[in-house]
């Protein structure tokens, strides 16, 4: 399987002081090398913020 399940996590909410919200989605391997990038609603923050993949 070429998809794989990966976790996005907040980048701005630990610069605030405040628990990170995390998300699980998909990617393909073979067509998106890089690192997922996503704007996801933080409900710490009460808006949306840039999360991007973690290990």
């Amino acid at each position: 399987m070429p998809r794989e399940v990966v976790t996005i996590e907040c980048t701005e909410a630990r610069k605030e002081g405040k628990p990170p919200s995390r998300y699980q989605t998909t990617r393909n391997k073979k067509l998106q090398t890089e690192k997922v990038e996503k704007k996801k609603f933080n409900p710490f923050l009460r808006r949306h913020t840039l999360h991007r993949e973690i290990k």
